[in-house]
């Protein structure tokens, strides 16, 4: 793969929205535990048990929300509005996470200030000072296709329609219409971005759309996508638009 692709895919990785967020710094899958939305102030604390999170078998990556599942079972759906149940969930579940803490710029000239956590090398997730214009409170990328949990078992990770790290997606990318699909690199180096699910509409009012129309800047359509090298899955993401001309 040439430099330029690396660094295409690189950008879409590492480019979190902004900010930064403490936790509650709890270990492990611990005691039943409710958790207040951090941003949804309007929202009701979420219960998420012991006993639930230890049925926990895989963890989906939907356009807005993180979804906990036990086999066809959703045991709780995260918002990603919600940084802070969607931090301390997953605290709880696959225990203390690495983290990175930067000031604005630190990872590159889109980088925001803030806190980055990462589980096991698997599922990092950026939480924001300030929600973005999206909406959303936090930024999350899958990195492998599974990951462990404090007990030792096995959570698999995807995004919708079962889509993994890993997985061949050459049928898919060849059937998605090219508003939802971006090829970056060349013919012998390929590696492409492909909207999974839309979501995330832009929350800006009438008047910054203007002002957005009359400097050329389009947003693109926003969701979970899925980067690729050649055609195989290296990370999956949201939100993360497809088509976005756009400054930081």
């Amino acid at each position: 793969m040439t430099p330029r692709t690396l660094l295409a895919l690189g950008a879409a990785v590492l480019a979190f929205s902004a900010g930064a967020l403490a936790f509650d710094g709890g270990t492990g899958i611990g005691g039943d535990v409710a958790v207040a939305a951090e941003t949804s102030h309007d929202a009701a604390p979420v219960h998420v048990t012991k006993a639930e999170l230890r049925r926990v078998d895989s963890i989906e990556l939907d356009a807005e929300a993180l979804v906990l599942r036990n086999g066809d079972d959703t045991v709780v759906e995260s918002s990603m509005r919600d940084s802070g149940l969607t931090v301390s969930v997953l605290n709880r579940l696959l225990g203390t996470p690495s983290r990175t803490q930067t000031a604005e710029g630190d990872g590159g000239a889109c980088f925001p200030a803030g806190t980055t956590y990462t589980w096991g090398g698997a599922i990092r997730v950026a939480a924001l000072t300030t929600d973005a214009a999206a909406g959303n409170a936090v930024e999350i990328r899958v990195l492998r296709d599974s990951v462990r949990s404090t007990l030792g078992k096995r959570i698999e990770l995807t995004g919708p329609g079962g889509v993994r790290v890993g997985d061949d997606i050459a049928d898919e990318i060849a059937d998605a219409p090219r508003s939802e699909r971006v090829s970056y690199g060349s013919d012998d180096s390929r590696a492409w971005q492909l909207l999974l699910r839309e979501g995330w509409a832009d929350r800006r009012d009438d008047d910054d759309d203007d002002e957005s129309t009359k400097h050329g800047v389009d947003p693109g359509t926003n969701g979970v996508s899925a980067l690729t090298n050649e055609t195989t899955v290296t990370v999956l993401g949201s939100p993360m638009p497809v088509h976005a001309q756009r400054s930081c």
